[in-house]
């Protein structure tokens, strides 16, 4: 349902504003809104697990929001949160530590060949190509981990199959988040208010199209 925004909110009586910008312009803030209190309830829910024992609930149970949301799902996010927190305990910690676990076995790899000079800078690229499929796999794995019924082994290999079938979404995929980490490296203080809610709700928004289009082809086939 669009969201009716008087034009007055944004400009003095008489002058000259156009509702549908003025409409676009609140929704575009209302994002942003939604995607730093995402953000506060990932980073305070990763903290009350303990970090370890917490990112994985914290991330699934994002994802969950950040999908209803995209879907236009009216909800609390609060007790929404705690809900799919709780329910998502172990499948959370089984899905997302081993992606955790192997992203900081990469980054360590890539600052150890860093500081080996000219005679690790082979080695330093081939680690670079390979966080980037592991990014590119856990952008479409946690997506998918909320928007269809599998069973958490056979996450990983579909989102591989799908990165591999789907090579210009991947690479869109990969875009946005080195953007996302870009902005977030060079102002460090949108970690904490917007980074990680805006990426999980970019990246959620995206795939529900990708796997729209992937379904709207298979059906299309199955049809002909």
């Amino acid at each position: 349902m669009q969201r009716r925004v008087p034009p007055t909110i944004f400009a003095p009586p008489g002058a000259k504003t156009s509702p549908n910008w003025a409409i676009k312009l609140y929704e575009a803030a209302d994002e942003v809104a939604w995607a730093a209190k995402l953000n506060l309830l990932w980073i305070l829910f990763t903290l009350m697990g303990g970090v370890l024992l917490g990112v994985g609930p914290a991330t699934v149970a994002a994802y969950t929001l950040a999908r209803r949301r995209a879907m236009g799902e009216s909800f609390r996010s609060w007790p929404a949160f705690v809900s799919v927190y709780r329910r998502e305990f172990t499948r959370g910690s089984v899905l997302v530590l081993p992606l955790v676990a192997a992203a900081a076995l990469l980054v360590t790899n890539y600052f150890y060949f860093a500081s080996l000079g000219s005679a690790g800078s082979i080695s330093q690229v081939a680690t670079v190509v390979a966080l980037g499929i592991l990014v590119v796999i856990a952008a479409y794995a946690l997506p998918m981990s909320v928007h269809y019924d599998l069973r958490t082994p056979h996450l990983l290999p579909k989102a591989s199959l799908f990165a591999l079938t789907r090579p210009a979404a991947s690479v869109l995929l990969l875009f946005v988040f080195t953007a996302v980490v870009y902005v977030a490296t060079t102002f460090p203080f949108l970690v904490l208010v917007l980074a990680i809610g805006g990426w999980i709700q970019l990246d959620t928004w995206l795939c529900l199209r990708f796997f729209a289009e992937n379904e709207a082809k298979l059906h299309a086939k199955g049809t002909s």
